[in-house]
């Protein structure tokens, strides 16, 4: 990752936050006092606008909705066994092989695919997720920065850049370090060890209250610090930004062995994931050699994610006939999840059978009606259809649960351009991106709202309000980036 990108991404997202909740001459020790200056909600604006940023210019951002939907599943089913049941946290994926995860700003934590295909079971993983949870309950990263005493906001920023450099890659660190002119950001690339330390005994109690084998922490990272020592200066990512000692292990390994023996099986939808990974980062016939290999030698974790490997490869390679055929061999085993039924709507969907894709998600939206993937789906599919109107009603009953979804409002807009519904498309675009934060964007389809000629008064006024609103927030953010440079001068 080319560090100006890096940089920007972080430099723009404090300055644009409020320089006056930001603005201290002496910054606090940890604890309490902390969270006084840098509070929950500014933590999550900072983190919104770092998430933003990096969904708009980070080629390595994973947008696919049903890995984004396993690992948010994943990660509410830990947050609902942790001390703070009610903390709101968001899970994404970073395509790289490395093995990595990271916690950012109000409870965004970013995790590489390696990771995932490094695990040799879920407990691995969400050992892994339940790390990085217990470091944003904690407020790791804000006391982190914070506990220095630093004088000026610029120097908080400038470690903020670093730690989060660090973070997501490692190998920028050093040089966002440099161009930053903050050498004693060195020491804090890494969580202290008392962090670390904290961040283990909270994610493990979390682990084993959410139902999961606690051994899996200690056998995922005492795999990594094996890896560690066998290559030397090419050490798994994570330990660099969450270096093992001796200590930690044998800790980890202690309250292992005295737990109660829990085997845990791997979820299907555990296994249907790293199939898909693992066809995504090979071409489509490396995907069919390989999977046909596996079913061949009978080599597999699982029969039905091999199979479903082979068939979503054959989609790939455009074979609907034969990611049909191994779908069909698959479903003989009557297994079920929302990764199955997305694969086989879009196997109709590739087959020109947009009424038969829209069948199968409208029927499997039933039995998993929280699959943002199958409702995205479903919603392309009725579009494919010309079912508009359905299309519209579907819509706007998920924006009645999930109002700050970007992709329903993106979804909508080519509703309403399909029917000619000029105003209202220009609306909806206009919430798909405000909601990504890009303020102008915004501000310009609410203009071509207002020229268009085809809405009643009501959303004429709707569309004037909107657009007052959005240039105010416009103006402010101006103003509090002029604010913001001036205090890194």
């Amino acid at each position: 990752m080319p560090l100006p990108r890096f940089v920007s991404i972080v430099l723009l997202a404090t300055a644009m936050t409020s320089p006056a909740a930001l603005a201290t001459d002496e910054l606090p020790d940890l604890g309490e006092a902390a969270r006084a200056e840098l509070s929950p909600q500014l933590e999550r604006k900072i983190g919104e606008r770092i998430l933003n940023e990096i969904r708009l210019r980070e080629p390595s951002y994973v947008d696919d909705p049903e890995l984004s939907d396993y690992l948010n599943r994943l990660g509410a089913r830990l947050l609902a066994a942790s001390a703070d049941p009610t903390a709101d946290c968001y899970f994404f994926l970073v395509r790289d092989n490395t093995v990595n995860a990271f916690a950012m700003f109000g409870g965004f934590i970013g995790v590489n695919t390696g990771t995932l295909l490094t695990a040799q079971s879920e407990s691995e993983l969400a050992a892994v997720l339940a790390h990085e949870i217990s470091h944003v309950l904690q407020a790791h990263l804000a006391r982190q920065i914070m506990r220095e005493k630093q004088s000026s906001v610029a120097t908080m920023i400038a470690m903020a850049v670093g730690v989060l450099a660090a973070r997501s890659n490692s190998q920028v660190a050093h040089a966002t370090i440099a161009s930053a002119q903050a050498g004693s950001i060195q020491a804090q690339l890494a969580y202290s060890r008392d962090f670390e330390r904290e961040a283990d005994r909270v994610g493990f109690q979390t682990l084993g209250q959410a139902g999961f084998d606690v051994r899996g922490m200690a056998d995922f990272f005492g795999r990594l610090q094996q890896a560690g020592r066998v290559y030397e200066n090419s050490a798994p990512v994570y330990l660099r930004s969450h270096p093992l000692t001796v200590e930690r292990m044998s800790d980890m390994q202690n309250r292992a062995q005295s737990a109660p023996y829990r085997q845990v099986a791997d979820s299907l939808d555990f296994q249907l994931v790293r199939a898909k990974l693992r066809a995504q980062a090979s071409t489509p016939q490396e995907g069919i050699s390989e999977f046909t290999r596996q079913l061949r030698e009978k080599k597999y974790a699982s029969e039905v994610a091999a199979r479903y490997g082979l068939s979503y490869s054959l989609l790939r390679a455009k074979d609907t006939a034969g990611a049909q055929r191994e779908y069909d061999a698959l479903a003989a085993l009557k297994p079920s999840s929302p990764l199955l039924a997305g694969l086989a709507a879009a196997i109709r969907f590739a087959d020109n059978d947009p009424v038969g894709a829209a069948t199968i998600y409208r029927e499997s939206l039933q039995r998993y009606p929280q699959s943002m993937a199958l409702a995205y789906g479903y919603a392309d599919a009725l579009l494919a259809a010309k079912e508009y109107q359905q299309a519209r009603i579907f819509l706007d009953g998920q924006l009645q649960l999930r109002s700050s979804d970007y992709k329903l409002y993106g979804l909508l807009a080519r509703t309403f351009s399909a029917t000619g519904k000029r105003l209202q498309q220009h609306r909806a675009q206009a919430e798909f991106y405000f909601l990504q934060g890009q303020l102008g964007p915004a501000v310009e389809q609410l203009q071509f709202a207002q020229q268009a000629a085809d809405g009643s008064f009501f959303e004429q006024s709707a569309v004037d309000a909107r657009l007052r609103e959005l240039r105010r927030l416009q103006a402010e953010e101006a103003k509090q980036r002029r604010s913001g440079f001036q205090r890194l001068q």
